[in-house]
């Protein structure tokens, strides 16, 4: 699995979690929910660790907790 898909489904398992919808995350963070939208459908080109991190910020939770997932394994992360 390529980086910005594990990000992308990262933060669908989280809005999941929690019952957000993009709009709801977008309120949250701050992040525009264009961004959101393109993070989540992998359509973005470079992930700027900002962007994630102002999605845990949102969401009350660090970068830590953001990447510690079986998403981010070695394995599981491709070029």
């Amino acid at each position: 699995m390529q980086l910005n898909k594990a990000v992308a489904e990262r933060i669908k398992e989280l809005m999941n979690e929690r019952n957000l919808t993009q709009y709801a995350l977008h309120k949250l963070s701050g992040v525009p929910q264009s961004t959101l939208s393109t993070i989540i459908n992998c359509r973005f080109p470079g992930m700027k660790l900002r962007i994630i991190y102002e999605i845990c910020e949102g969401l009350e939770i660090t970068l830590e907790e953001f990447f510690n997932s079986p998403l981010f394994s070695r394995e599981n992360i491709t070029d």
